[in-house]
């Protein structure tokens, strides 16, 4: 186990720096406007129906196949 700990350790310490990221350029700030906008689309195109219809029969099959 210290053996793959060390390797590892090793691997990740020897990444030249330009493979590592260091920074990114964010173009929209606007974090909650972007989720307020991705939760309106998926309500607005049904998959909310199929996450609820999905929810509802995966509980009953659990129920009916669990053992005990």
């Amino acid at each position: 186990m210290n053996y793959l700990s060390d390797l590892i350790s090793q691997a990740v310490w020897n990444v030249p720096i330009n493979v590592t990221v260091l920074g990114q350029n964010i173009t929209d700030p606007n974090v909650v406007g972007q989720m307020q906008k991705v939760w309106n689309q998926f309500v607005q195109s049904g998959q909310i129906w199929a996450l609820l219809i999905g929810l509802v029969v995966g509980y009953i099959f659990r129920n009916l196949t669990k053992y005990g």
